[in-house]
């Protein structure tokens, strides 16, 4: 089928082949990294898909991955990172995504072997974008973005689970990051009483702010220190972090109660015991939002535009960049400097 070019409403039109576009590029060659804006042009992209003029973008922990020396994240070089994006369909061959749709897409291998969000354009394929939800504008998709769709697939799977407000506290750890601060205001939202853990002490009054009904450091979890099982505390938790956090959390989980788990910096080896699951009845939800399948991840957009819809959208935004300041933007999240989500501008 021919590919179709845009000459959409708000104007953006496919560029000529030939014509030079920016784009944020990280190059390796053996374990030296070279990382900077270069023009790129539609050549450079992958040949099949649908091409987007990105708008938005965001900084995610894997972007700022791809370009520590010796990552195993990044899969080819050239690689412009930037694992979501948001913006409008210029060219394409899918019937569904005409041009002059608004499209979102994240995941699957986009940002990782597959050219991202950091460009003025990138070709998607045409099973991973998908139309913008209504009610959300670009920029709203690229503040939620990555970080919040994971934190609403672990509420959501909480929820399929069974956990209803009013059954107790829920806990979210590493609460001042990205996934972390959207799950509290999220569940906050959705009116649980949720408890936020985090190392930082200067983010207590905005955790606060995001409904966080109390607010703790990580040592309140060490409750069951040295104990194969702790007291009842969770009716629920979203783990943000992994590790031995994770297993403090098996530890005081409720019966019957579930932890939605996405996290990793607190390190991958989870030192716990069978005690939790069969004693307790207490689940491990596996959280990937690489994978998750196309009609799912449409649905829990449609909820994240609707009944899940994050009542600070705007406490959430730690700031904006332009390409040339991507560079220090992955620094800083690769340091957790970063308080909420940050966006990336990357077209006009």
């Amino acid at each position: 089928m021919p590919v179709s070019a845009a000459s959409s409403a708000d104007g953006s039109s496919a560029p000529d082949p030939g014509a030079s576009f920016p784009a944020y590029v990280v190059r390796r060659h053996d374990d030296t990294v070279r990382s900077g804006v270069e023009d790129l042009t539609l050549t450079d992209l992958p040949g099949d898909g649908v091409l987007v003029a990105v708008r938005w973008s965001s900084v995610n922990y894997k972007d700022g991955m791809v370009g520590v020396p010796g990552n195993r994240v990044a899969r080819i070089s050239p690689l412009v990172p930037g694992v979501d994006l948001a913006g409008v369909v210029v060219a394409s061959d899918d019937p569904l995504l005409t041009p002059g749709t608004e499209v979102l897409a994240h995941g699957e291998d986009l940002g990782v072997s597959r050219h991202g969000g950091f460009a003025a354009y990138a070709r998607v394929p045409a099973g991973q974008a998908i139309p913008l939800p209504p009610g959300l504008s670009l920029r709203d998709a690229m503040v939620i973005g990555t970080a919040g769709f994971t934190a609403a697939l672990s509420v959501d799977q909480l929820e399929q689970r069974g956990l209803r407000p009013g059954g107790g506290p829920v806990l979210v750890t590493g609460a001042s990051g990205g996934v972390g601060s959207f799950a509290v205001d999220l569940l906050a939202g959705r009116g649980y009483e949720v408890v936020a853990s985090t190392g930082k002490g200067a983010e207590h009054a905005w955790l606060r702010e995001l409904g966080a009904s109390e607010v703790v450091g990580r040592d309140a979890l060490d409750e069951a220190e040295g104990r194969v099982l702790g007291p009842e505390r969770w009716a629920g938790a979203v783990d943000c972090v992994g590790g031995d956090t994770l297993a403090k959390v098996l530890r005081t989980l409720a019966y019957g109660a579930a932890v939605a788990a996405s996290g990793l910096t607190g390190g991958t080896d989870v030192g716990t015991t069978v005690y939790p699951f069969i004693t307790r009845g207490v689940a491990l939800l596996g959280v990937d939002s690489v994978r998750t399948p196309l009609e799912r991840r449409r649905a829990v957009w449609g909820r994240l535009a609707e009944d899940l819809r994050p009542a600070h959208l705007e406490q959430l935004v730690a700031g904006e960049v332009a390409l040339d300041a991507v560079g220090g933007a992955l620094a800083d999240i690769l340091a957790a400097r970063v308080r909420g989500r940050l966006l990336v501008r990357s077209g006009g």
